[in-house]
């Protein structure tokens, strides 16, 4: 059994580890882990191109106050593979949040939501406020109609005539590996993954790629569907999102908390945008994009004083 600094990560399941679970909505199925726990419930919502095993260490903290669930968004993780971008809208991630939600019992809830899992986290408090006891973005990709065009955001008229940068590197990324120790090497010596807590590179690598009748193994999110989700002008996204915390800021029944890093490679601008919005402060964290999976001994101090904020 493979092993990091005497924590399994691959193999057979260890202590503490998630039950898995999976429930199809519109013939799309949806995955998760459950780490169990006591306490009000929390869910989990990972960025683009990730899986919910990113917050495996975190969740592990968390679960000794919470009920802790966390989603692999469609095309994701263990959830069914989805390359047309017309099914992958962060609106239709919501209403399998939704859905996974109704199926664990969980009436009420906190969302956690970093990157594009925050895009997804506003959708869902905007059409289910009665749902979310707290919401809490980092760096959520929710961004002003204006900014997103100036900026090429997603825009398939980028100043090259090309994709989104984001998405020609998604295209790019290795699909097949020999093992999943070569990732972990590979991806451990590289930024960005390289700034990640090596508990949760870990946890992303566990749960993140899926084992190949041939002993290899492949990513759990096609680089296409990482690709789609960045670049798509059609699909539900990050100006629907920004739109969707309007009325999440207009409704006041859903206590939300902005997050980003000091030293993000995005555009700061969304972020204050964001929390201008919702008449929050901006809390800065040191760190990039990432950040809230940089350290996680402090992930779970932001997050449990945001919940006890805001509960």
């Amino acid at each position: 059994m493979d092993s990091i600094g005497g924590d399994q990560v691959f193999g057979d399941p260890g202590a503490g580890d998630p039950m898995t679970g999976r429930i199809e909505r519109d013939g799309i199925g949806t995955a998760w882990l459950d780490w169990g726990g006591d306490g009000p419930a929390v869910v989990l919502l990972h960025p683009n191109g990730f899986c919910a095993g990113v917050y495996d260490p975190l969740a592990r903290r968390l679960a000794s106050r919470h009920r802790v669930v966390g989603i692999d968004l469609r095309g994701h993780g263990a959830s069914d593979d989805v390359v047309e971008s017309a099914f992958l809208g962060n609106d239709a991630m919501a209403l399998d949040v939704l859905a996974v939600a109704d199926h664990l019992g969980l009436d009420r809830f906190a969302l956690i939501g970093v990157s594009f899992g925050g895009g997804v986290g506003i959708e869902v408090a905007a059409v289910a406020p009665e749902r979310v006891a707290a919401l809490v973005l980092c760096e959520a990709i929710a961004i002003e109609a204006q900014a997103r065009e100036q900026q090429h955001f997603g825009y398939r008229d980028s100043p090259d005539g090309g994709d989104h940068p984001l998405a020609v590197g998604a295209r790019r990324r290795r699909d097949v590996w020999d093992h999943r120790k070569a990732v972990l090497a590979s991806y451990g010596s590289r930024p960005p993954m390289d700034q990640l807590a090596p508990e949760a590179l870990a946890g992303y690598v566990r749960w993140g790629f899926r084992d190949r009748s041939d002993g290899t193994v492949e990513l759990a999110c096609r680089p296409e569907t990482e690709a789609q989700i960045f670049s798509s002008t059609d699909r539900h996204g990050p100006v629907q999102a920004f739109d969707a915390l309007r009325r999440i800021a207009a409704d006041g029944r859903v206590p939300t908390a902005v997050m980003a890093g000091n030293r993000t490679d995005l555009d700061p601008s969304w972020f204050r945008a964001q929390a201008a919005t919702l008449g929050v402060d901006l809390q800065l964290i040191d760190g990039g994009h990432f950040c809230l999976f940089e350290d996680t001994a402090r992930a779970e101090q932001l997050i449990g004083q945001c919940l006890v904020d805001q509960s």
